[in-house]
């Protein structure tokens, strides 16, 4: 069967995007609005599992409940009445995909992972409090806008559909093995942990430039899953701030309950990261989920001169000054580090203009005569007060 020129009476195809195993989407215009939409057709032998088709609309609806500047609006769905084909609308982001972005480069730079990876967070903690899961988060649903360079997430509801029909068997490939979880690859339902953990997957090969494990089939991911560490990412990029390698894989535990409770923990966890801190939930994680000892033994990375966790009660101290900031954790409503460094800059540019002013009354005094021409002495007494004074005034500000 051909495809169509026009969808639902309504929706022109204008191009293809792309194309998968069960979809392939188009640029398409919404005659009736007026707008640019993209439109996602479902591959023809789809249809002919109905369970699959009531799923499947089942899940489109849910999907477009979501309405997050983080995730893709799904605006229609339905069945083509002409070429009884499946369909749904969404919204058309203009921009790359990370899977695109993977392909041209190999590697992201550590802001635009972290930048990325947070708005995903931010995408699938609210799908996660409305009930729905992804269940598919790969590079390909990552999408990048090209007007806010802010990441949406697609693709919602299809998965599940596809996973509770007789369309695959368990332990088959659904979507991209490499970003199954452990409990995805035994065939087990797949809750927002395994998001979490497929996000980390994602987040790792942006920084390494590889996957966690290297695979030939699904039984072999499924086994080195289970059996095999993460190897750091410092191992293959010695940039990377070693708490925010720590943040990525700690998402990939072998055990959903050895990962952060939420997209939101790992959105703080990785922000902090990104300074090379660590935030209360990896530093609760880390030795269980890396295999690593205690913080308080954990031995220095070769690269860093300082542990990443203070004397207790004076908080994590960032090792690294990172090219440019990113955005701070909009739930927690705490200071960012450029602000707290900008606080003790200003308490600097204070102390030395005081210590100026105090000097610059010294001279005055050296300089001043009762008759304008002749040097004043200073009384040693007097200079000695104000030498202490200044001592005193410098001590009350560093106690600040």
């Amino acid at each position: 069967m051909s495809t169509p020129t026009e969808v639902a009476g309504r929706y022109r195809l204008d191009g293809r995007l792309g194309a998968g195993g069960m979809s392939t989407v188009f640029r398409a215009t919404d005659t009736v609005l007026e707008r640019s939409v993209a439109v996602k057709l479902l591959a023809e032998h789809l249809a002919e599992d109905e369970a699959f088709v009531a799923r499947f609309r089942r899940e489109a609806l849910a999907a477009a409940r979501l309405q997050h500047p983080n995730v893709v609006q799904v605006f229609d769905s339905g069945e083509d009445a002409e070429s009884h084909r499946h369909f749904i609308v969404m919204e058309l982001v203009d921009g790359p995909s990370c899977a695109d972005l993977l392909r041209d480069d190999k590697l992201l730079e550590i802001e635009d992972t972290v930048r990325y990876v947070v708005d995903a967070c931010h995408g699938l903690d609210y799908a996660h409090r409305a009930g729905v899961v992804h269940r598919d988060v790969k590079p390909g649903n990552l999408l990048v806008s090209s007007d806010s360079d802010s990441v949406k997430l697609a693709d919602f509801g299809i998965a599940k559909a596809a996973e509770q029909t007789g369309i695959t068997q368990v332990g088959s490939v659904l979507g991209t093995a490499a970003y199954l979880s452990p409990e995805q690859a035994r065939g087990e339902e797949a809750g927002p942990p395994s998001d979490v953990y497929s996000l980390g997957v994602c987040a790792y090969q942006f920084l390494a430039g590889r996957l966690p494990h290297e695979y030939g089939s699904l039984t072999e991911l499924a086994l080195k899953q289970q059996n095999d560490a993460v190897e750091p990412i410092l191992a293959h990029r010695p940039e990377v701030p070693p708490a925010l390698d720590d943040a990525i894989r700690i998402c990939l535990a072998r055990q959903p309950d050895a990962r952060y409770d939420s997209a939101l923990e790992l959105a703080q966890a990785l922000e902090a990261g990104f300074y090379d801190q660590a935030t209360d939930a990896t530093q609760r994680l880390a030795p269980a989920a890396l295999g690593a000892p205690d913080d308080a033994t954990r031995a220095l990375p070769a690269d860093t001169a300082a542990t990443r966790i203070d004397a207790p009660g004076t908080g994590p101290v960032p090792v690294r000054a990172p090219a440019a900031p990113v955005r701070t954790d909009r739930a927690a409503g705490r200071d960012s580090p450029p602000r707290r460094r900008a606080r003790r800059v200003f308490g600097g540019l204070l102390v030395a203009l005081a210590v100026l002013l105090a000097v610059g009354a010294v001279a005055l005094a050296l300089l001043a005569s009762d008759d304008g021409q002749t040097l004043r002495p200073v009384i040693e007494d007097q200079l000695e007060q104000q030498v202490d004074g200044i001592r005193q005034f410098l001590r009350e500000q560093e106690q600040r």
